[in-house]
């Protein structure tokens, strides 16, 4: 009995008469003119997710700040409808840019926070990016010590001489460092030792049903190790269940960050919280 062979992307045509490859091309094109609309009509804004202490008070540590846009009718669009499609662009600094400007505006209006920002390493010899920073910084010394930004694994590998050389210079001014997505590159510990990360975010994809996956608790327990051998705070993205974050506990993760403390939300919600705390 013949198999019936199953159509790859590899098989089909290249070029515009290529389908899947045109929609795709159609599709990108699409989003690029969004955010480039959103930048230009003032049309940006941050979602805010708590990342919680794992031990009692059980209080919020810090909030994550995320970059998003809005279509052409008002809806809020989440990065990864978007983020990508522009990363590697000139719209990818632009947005660099906005997110951590709405990030540090936050932080002037609200003393009591602290606040992370996603960026690229190619963000830090962007200029406007630049003056972004120094701007706020200027205004307000203490501003720093409660920003903490997030640079993935990859982002740091593109570029390390870069980043180590913009973490020494900041440290002057008190801001903290976390590496994204930890676990999900191939940065060696050699290298790796070599930065000031003051926090590792653990990859989600190693969290998500780590109860199920006996390879993922291997994984998590090990990441924990090397964070705690370099004196670094452990955050554990995707915590979705309570005995997820039990057992996350367990193994010594200090932070948990997900959907069982909350979305990303774009009204404040550090109001609630603090209202929150002061009433336990």
């Amino acid at each position: 009995m013949r198999h019936k062979k199953r159509l790859k992307y590899a098989d089909l045509p290249a070029g515009s008469d290529n389908p899947l490859s045109s929609a795709i091309t159609g599709r990108d094109r699409s989003v690029l003119d969004m955010v480039a609309d959103a930048i230009k009509f003032d049309q940006t804004l941050l979602a805010y997710q708590p990342i919680m202490q794992a031990l009692p008070p059980h209080n919020v540590a810090f909030y994550e700040g995320y970059i998003r846009v809005l279509d052409s009718t008002g809806r809020v669009i989440p990065a990864r409808d978007f983020m990508d499609v522009v990363e590697d662009t000139e719209l990818g600094r632009e947005l660099d840019c906005l997110a951590l400007q709405h990030g540090l505006r936050t932080l002037s209006k609200h003393p009591n926070i602290r606040l992370s920002i996603n960026m690229s390493a190619r963000s830090i010899g962007y200029e406007r990016w630049g003056k972004v920073l120094k701007r706020f910084l200027s205004k307000d010394a203490t501003i720093g010590e409660r920003l903490l930004l997030e640079i993935t694994e990859a982002s740091t590998q593109g570029a390390p001489e870069l980043v180590l050389d913009f973490m020494t210079r900041m440290q002057d001014h008190g801001i903290a460092f976390a590496m994204d997505n930890f676990g999900s590159g191939s940065m060696a510990i050699a290298h790796f030792r070599q930065f000031f990360f003051d926090a590792v975010k653990i990859d989600g994809k190693f969290v998500r049903n780590i109860l199920e996956t006996h390879d993922n608790q291997s994984v998590v327990r090990a990441l924990v190790g090397v964070a705690k051998q370099f004196d670094m705070l452990t955050v554990a993205e995707s915590v979705e269940t309570e005995a997820e974050a039990q057992f996350l506990v367990d193994i010594g993760v200090d932070c948990l960050q997900g959907y069982l403390y909350g979305a990303p939300t774009v009204r404040a919600p550090w109001v609630e919280d603090l209202k929150a705390q002061h009433r336990a």
